[in-house]
């Protein structure tokens, strides 16, 4: 769906979830920003039974000048309503009738969703989605410094200051809104109320602590979801505690923080692992987090208190994650190739960009991919490559020209999400994809590999603080010149990279 698609309505209701909190103000903040912009007159509407009183919404509300009113009593029935950071019919948002819905949400879909709707499940807030929806219009929110605050403090608020936001997307978004950073100060302090002081020492004395792995939980009550950082972070001073997941229970949404100070456990990792669907997860390698939904607990079993049903889905699944995983280093083991098969690499069409191309020599980049970001410095010989699912890693020419041969034909493909690259000097960002051109890779590296029938975390050769992981039917590898160039092939991109060596 494109935010033009709803031009073709007058009457245009926005209408966001029931105690609403940041992101939800920011997203309908930002789409009437855009209607209004557009010639239209719309309404931002909250409803539900209890008006915004957390104190820094109330300064949200009155610095930013966010234009949404309290309806508990809405009766019109508007030609297009939009519900906005919810889905329409969720428990979490009133029921409004109108003539037509569209949605445009970052949570799980659980419900059935209308024809005129956004969800990206993957995006760290649902600002950060009209914000790109905006700019693909042709808009730059940043015309409006109050709304560009609000945006920021949508995404800064749902991924706890920040630190659990995954997808590349929410970070262009922070590097790109010009915001005011005394307000957003001003609503930081004002974040935790005495009651909220109360329930984080509560929950900090009632903790669970498993030894053996060194991980503990703690169960707090419905709170602002950044408490939940707070007493994650706090644990995590603990000398005995490698790993922390903090969690809280409402009627609408289980959300949850998840610490780690530890290189074999990743934080964004084992989000994504106790959230795999029943909702979402991510953030980075220390610290990460997540939400559930309590339709898909419920699915499970409906026979339990969502509360008590909760508690045994996170305790079963932080012990199944710490049971399942093996580890292996590279650097110290020599894995048995009698029982692998020796493959070589089949020639593939893939892209390259030689960087002083896109910046002068010299220049320090910060290379941004779905995978996170990568800074390194442009020397002659200094290329990118992209591979087959839109990944990039820095290459030197004579490796490139050893592997690929060079093709005078530009490389064009669309991913998922574009690799960019930023000069940390100028500021200055650019796509890669219009720099790139095609190498078709010349075949002959063999290697000897075999699926794995577990799930295994490996510290490569040439990176001993971040894991690959593997999960069964993927690949592991060994070069067949090197006994530790030891690595992970997923296992839908196996039979494209490689193919059997014949004897």
């Amino acid at each position: 769906m494109k935010l033009s698609d709803l031009l073709k309505y007058n009457d245009i209701v926005i209408q966001c979830h029931d105690n609403p909190d940041a992101d939800a103000l920011a997203s309908g903040y930002a789409l009437y920003w855009y209607l209004s912009r557009m010639d239209k007159k719309p309404v931002f509407i909250y409803r539900g039974h209890n008006k915004i009183s957390k104190s820094n919404l109330t300064i949200m509300l009155d610095e930013l000048q966010v234009p949404v009113s309290y309806e508990p009593a809405f009766k019109r029935n508007p030609e297009l309503l939009v519900t906005v950071d919810c889905q329409y019919g969720q428990r979490n948002v009133t029921m409004t009738k109108a003539k037509n819905i569209a949605v445009i949400d970052h949570h799980q879909i659980t419900e059935e969703i209308p024809e005129m709707s956004e969800v990206r499940s993957n995006i760290g807030s649902c600002a950060t989605i009209i914000w790109d929806m905006i700019r693909t219009e042709g808009l730059d929110p940043n015309e409006n410094k109050l709304l560009a605050t609000a945006m920021y403090y949508g995404l800064y608020t749902d991924t706890n200051r920040l630190s659990e936001v995954s997808h590349p997307l929410d970070r262009d978004m922070v590097d790109t809104l010009d915001f005011n950073r005394s307000i957003i100060t001003k609503m930081s302090n004002s974040n935790i109320s005495l009651k909220e002081l109360e329930i984080a020492g509560k929950a900090i004395q009632s903790y669970e602590y498993y030894p053996t792995d060194r991980y503990l939980i703690v169960h707090a009550d419905p709170c602002d979801p950044n408490i939940l950082g707070v007493i994650s972070d706090f644990v995590m001073e603990t000398a005995e505690v490698d790993v922390c997941i903090a969690y809280y229970v409402n009627e609408y949404e289980v959300k949850f923080s998840v610490r780690s100070c530890i290189k074999e456990v990743h934080a964004d990792e084992l989000a994504s692992f106790i959230a795999d669907e029943l909702g979402g997860g991510g953030g980075h390698l220390v610290k990460a987090g997540g939400s559930l939904r309590p339709e898909k607990l419920l699915e499970i079993r409906d026979d339990m208190d969502l509360e008590s049903l909760t508690d045994a889905v996170i305790h079963f699944r932080l012990k199944e994650y710490f049971d399942k995983y093996g580890v292996i280093y590279a650097k110290d083991v020599e894995l048995d190739t009698s029982a692998m098969t020796l493959y070589e690499k089949q020639p593939n069409v893939l892209g390259t960009v030689r960087l002083t191309d896109m910046f002068p020599t010299g220049s320090t980049l910060e290379i941004r991919t779905l995978e996170g970001d990568v800074n390194v410095k442009i020397e002659e010989d200094t290329y990118l490559m992209i591979g087959v699912e839109g990944e990039v890693y820095p290459i030197k020419e004579e490796k490139l020209l050893r592997s690929y041969k060079m093709l005078d034909d530009p490389y064009e493909r669309s991913f998922d999400y574009e690799p960019s690259v930023k000069n940390l000097i100028t500021g200055e960002r650019k796509g890669v994809l219009k720099f790139a051109k095609s190498v078709l890779s010349t075949g002959g590296a063999r290697i000897y590999a075999a699926p794995v029938d577990g799930y295994i975390k490996l510290f490569t050769l040439w990176d001993e603080e971040k894991y690959y992981s593997a999960n069964p039917g993927d690949y592991i590898a060994v070069r067949e010149d090197d006994p530790h160039d030891i690595y992970i092939i997923r296992n839908r991109l196996f039979d494209t990279l490689y193919k059997k060596v014949e004897k």
